[in-house]
């Protein structure tokens, strides 16, 4: 009598592409782990752990260890930042702590404050590893002169 259309679920990948939002005036303690991005406005005491990006709001506060591919700063973030990309800075930023990344961008007026390590690919300034060191105190010989 009743028919009902069954539902369709969300596939995982619609469910990767979703952005998750803390909200202006939550605040969550604990850990989050998360296959999606995250927009944080309101205040985090833990860990946050996604493979995605994390947007740090004016009003976003985390205290704790952030771990993820690229993060943008606006607000407030104090603890250990581990990071497999980019770190963008934000005139607003304030970073306190120990942080990890591959890339960093820092706009003028951004607080930051903490001991950094930059990982991944290295950019040669000249191929270095085929040329001999320079010797002092040799002259050059000309050709067919002993030395």
């Amino acid at each position: 009598m009743f028919t009902e259309k069954p539902k369709k679920g969300k596939t995982t990948s619609e469910a990767v592409n979703q952005q998750n939002t803390i909200a202006k005036g939550t605040t969550i303690t604990g850990d989050i782990i998360s296959d999606g991005d995250f927009r944080i406005e309101g205040t985090i005491q833990g860990n946050v752990k996604t493979p995605g990006k994390v947007v740090i709001g004016r009003t976003g506060i985390i205290n704790g260890t952030l771990k993820g591919a690229n993060a943008d700063i606006e607000g407030k973030f104090s603890g250990k930042l581990i990071l497999s990309d980019t770190l963008s800075l934000k005139a607003s930023a304030i970073v306190e702590g120990e942080v990890e990344v591959s890339k960093l961008a820092v706009e003028p007026g951004a607080a930051f404050n903490a001991t950094c390590l930059m990982k991944g690919t290295l950019k040669e300034l000249g191929n270095t590893s085929n040329q001999k060191a320079p010797q002092p105190n040799v002259k050059p010989t000309e050709k067919g002169q002993p030395a």
